[in-house]
């Protein structure tokens, strides 16, 4: 029955409203052109996503899905990776300043609040093993913890007052032990440490404002000795001056009294001047200028030598 059936619709004819449509055949070139259209596409797909660029004072390490962080470092300019297999990261290698405080514990168990200025780069031949081992920020998992141990250690070297006076040789020490750490087991390079700011407890900022006033007294008592010594020493010299001077005028008075004569005038002088400079008028007679000094003289010398 079924193969009577079939040959039965073989032999029959279709209607002509059950005719099947044709599909019309592409035209000529249009493989070619949607093959340069998805050329051109996947071109600026991979120029846009696989290209990168490193500016100055930057370096860049590529991460690769397959076998991760590469150790190649790449340096400026431009360069391929491959997209969404390859990812790059850039690193800034300039050097970079960074601002710490630690309170740390002196010689003589003091606690000072000390600031300091970190100036650090990380090692550029060594970005491979930054990234892997301590991520994109090293800088602020590393130097915090690592500067407060070496300064600690540093600081409790020294007394609090040399941490004043010896300021710079502190400085130094931090620095050199710093910079061995950070290179040798993290590969940061250190390339200066100032302390900016030291801040001591307020019982010992008041024991060294104390020390202070009593050091200043106590040069002043030294200056006021010193000058007393120096009165008293002005004194005798002037003492011994005037009795050699005493000394000399008596001799000289033995012999002539005209040294006489000349003091009186110049008495007689400055009495004059006095006298003339004042509003009152006033009368004197020759006793009272010293006019008659020199007679008085010359007898009290007659006298001595009868």
């Amino acid at each position: 029955r079924l193969c009577s059936s079939t040959s039965h619709w073989r032999g029959a004819s279709l209607p002509m409203s059950m005719n099947v449509p044709r599909i019309p055949r592409a035209p000529r070139g249009a493989g070619t052109l949607a093959q340069v259209l998805l050329g051109a596409a996947g071109a600026a797909y991979i120029g846009y996503n696989g290209l990168f660029n490193v500016s100055g004072g930057q370096k860049a390490v590529i991460f690769s899905r397959l076998s991760g962080v590469q150790p190649k470092v790449y340096g400026e300019g431009t360069h391929f990776c491959i997209p969404w297999l390859q990812k790059p990261q850039v690193f800034d290698v300039r050097t970079r300043p960074k601002k710490m405080r630690s309170i740390s514990g002196t010689k003589d168990l003091q606690m000072v609040d000390i600031e300091m200025r970190v100036l650090y780069k990380p090692n550029p031949t060594r970005l491979p093993i930054i990234w892997s081992r301590f991520g994109t920020d090293y800088d602020d998992r590393i130097l915090p913890s690592i500067t407060s141990e070496t300064l600690k250690a540093a600081v409790a070297q020294f007394d609090a007052s040399q941490l004043i006076t010896k300021r710079e040789e502190v400085s130094r020490l931090v620095r050199r032990n710093l910079k061995e750490r950070a290179a040798r087991d993290f590969h940061i390079l250190i390339e200066d440490v100032a302390i900016t700011h030291l801040g001591f407890g307020r019982e010992y900022t008041k024991a060294i404002e104390d020390k202070q006033v009593a050091q200043q007294e106590a040069e002043r008592a030294k200056f006021l000795v010193q000058r007393a010594m120096e009165e008293k020493k002005a004194v005798i010299i002037q003492a011994q001056g005037a009795a050699r001077s005493a000394e000399l005028i008596g001799k000289a008075l033995e012999k002539d009294a005209s040294y006489l004569e000349l003091k009186r005038l110049d008495a007689a002088k400055e009495i004059a001047n006095n006298v003339a400079r004042s509003n009152n008028q006033v009368y004197l007679n020759s006793d009272s200028l010293l006019l008659n000094l020199l007679e008085s003289a010359d007898t009290s010398l007659q006298d001595k030598r009868r």
